[in-house]
C-alpha cells in the first residue's frame, strides 16, 4: 500500500501528529511520501522520520500580538500559486491520499478523484461539537480548505459523535510532577506580549520555548529554549503545568500527563476560541484571553488535574486504513473511547 500524506505546517501540531502517524504507519509497512505546506523552509526542525519530503507554500494565517491579520493574511496568500502547487502535485501512483487540513494534498486528490482521509481536528468541526467565533465564512473555511472523501475528526470529548481520541506519542521520558516548574508556549504571540505577565512570579521556573531570540535581560526564573522536539519533550514530562495557546496537540499531550493546563486562544481564530470553550466546559482547562499575572497565579492555585491517558489513535488507525474491508468509524471510534483510562495525580514533588 502506498500512501500520500499531506500536512498543514503551520502549526507544530500537525507535525506533531504527523510524526506519530509516521512511525504507526511503518509499523503497518505502508510506504508514505510525504508533503508540507504552510511554512517558509527554513522554519522546520527535527524532520529526519519523513525522508524526502516535499514542500509547498501552501496557505497560512499571519499573526500579529497573538491575534489573526485578516490584511496581511490575504496579502501574503498566493492563490495562483496553490493552484500551480495543485496541479503539479502527482497524486497518481498511490493507492490513498491522507490530508491533516493540508490543501494541496487534499484538492490535487480531488481533483483526480482519488479516495481521500482527512485526519485532523479541523474534520471534528464538521460534527455537533462546541463552538464559538462561527459564521458562514469560517464554516465553509473548515469544510473546503482542505476537502477530502472520509474526514476523520479529533477532539477531547466524542460528543456523541464518530469522534476519535487526540493521537499522543509515548516518548518513554518518565512524567513528573515538579511544582513550581511551568512549560510556556505561545507561538503565536510575540515574546513582548506575554514576558510581562511572567516577572512577578518568582516562585515558579518559567521554561519558555519560542522560535525568536530575545536580547533584553531575563530574571533568574525565566528561561527562554529555543525549539527543539526532545528538549521540549522533556520539560512537558516534568513539569507541574503548560501555559499555551489552544490549539490542539499540546493541550492533548498536556491533558494525557495530568498536567496543569492554562491556555491563551489566537484572538480571531474560530478553531481556537472554539477549543477554549471546549477546554472551560469539560473542566480541562482554564482560559485566559489576555495573560497576566493575576490569572497566572489563580490557576497556580487550582488542584491537579487527573491525567486523561488516552488510547494509541495512530495505532489503531494505521491498522484500520490498512484493512481492506474497514469496521464503521462509529465503531472504532467507540473502541477507542472505551480504552480510555483515567487516573488521579499522586506523584506531585518539591524540589
Amino acid at each position: 500500500m502506498k500512501i500520500l500524506y499531506g500536512v498543514q505546517a503551520t502549526g507544530n501540531g500537525h507535525i506533531t501528529r504527523a510524526r506519530i502517524m509516521a512511525k504507526a504507519l511503518a509499523a503497518e509497512n505502508i510506504n508514505v511520501d510525504w508533503v508540507f505546506s504552510g511554512r517558509e523552509p527554513d522554519a522546520f526542525f527535527d524532520m529526519e522520520i519523513f525522508g524526502h519530503y516535499r514542500l509547498f507554500r501552501g496557505l497560512t494565517f499571519v499573526t500579529r500580538h497573538g491575534k489573526v491579520d485578516y490584511p496581511r493574511t490575504l496579502l501574503k496568500s498566493d492563490l495562483l500559486q496553490l493552484r500551480r502547487d495543485i496541479n503539479t502535485l502527482d497524486v497518481s501512483g498511490y493507492d490513498l491520499i491522507i490530508s491533516d487540513f493540508e490543501p494541496v494534498s487534499a484538492w490535487a486528490a480531488k481533483k483526480a478523484g482519488k479516495t481521500s482521509l482527512g485526519i485532523s481536528h479541523q474534520s471534528a468541526f464538521l460534527h455537533p461539537v462546541p463552538t464559538q467565533g462561527a459564521n458562514l465564512f469560517t464554516r465553509g473555511f473548515m469544510r473546503f480548505f482542505a476537502p477530502v472523501s472520509q474526514p476523520i475528526g479529533l477532539h477531547w470529548h466524542h460528543f456523541q459523535q464518530a469522534i476519535l481520541p487526540p493521537m499522543v506519542e509515548n516518548t518513554g521520558h518518565a512524567c513528573l510532577i515538579n511544582q513550581g516548574e511551568i512549560l510556556v508556549y505561545l507561538p503565536f504571540a510575540s515574546l513582548e506580549d506575554f514576558l510581562p505577565a511572567l516577572r512577578p512570579i518568582n516562585t515558579c521556573q518559567f521554561h519558555v520555548f519560542h522560535g525568536d531570540r530575545y536580547t533584553g535581560n531575563l530574571p533568574a526564573h525565566i528561561h527562554l529554549h529555543p525549539l527543539s522536539r526532545d528538549h521540549f519533550q522533556q520539560a512537558l514530562h516534568q513539569c507541574e503545568g503548560v501555559i499555551c495557546s489552544a490549539g490542539f496537540e499540546l493541550p492533548s499531550e498536556a491533558l494525557h500527563l495530568g498536567k496543569k493546563l492554562l491556555v491563551q486562544p489566537v484572538g480571531g481564530q474560530m478553531e481556537q476560541q472554539s477549543n477554549a470553550l471546549a477546554l472551560q466546559e469539560l473542566g480541562y482547562a482554564q482560559v485566559a484571553q489576555t495573560l497576566n499575572a493575576v490569572c497566572i497565579r489563580d490557576w497556580l492555585a487550582t488542584p491537579q488535574p487527573d491525567a486523561k491517558h488516552f488510547p494509541d489513535v495512530a495505532a489503531a488507525l494505521a491498522s484500520w486504513i490498512k484493512q481492506a474491508d474497514r469496521i464503521p468509524l462509529a465503531s472504532l471510534a467507540n473502541t477507542l473511547w472505551n480504552a480510555q483510562k483515567v487516573t488521579h495525580n499522586t506523584q506531585a514533588t518539591r524540589e
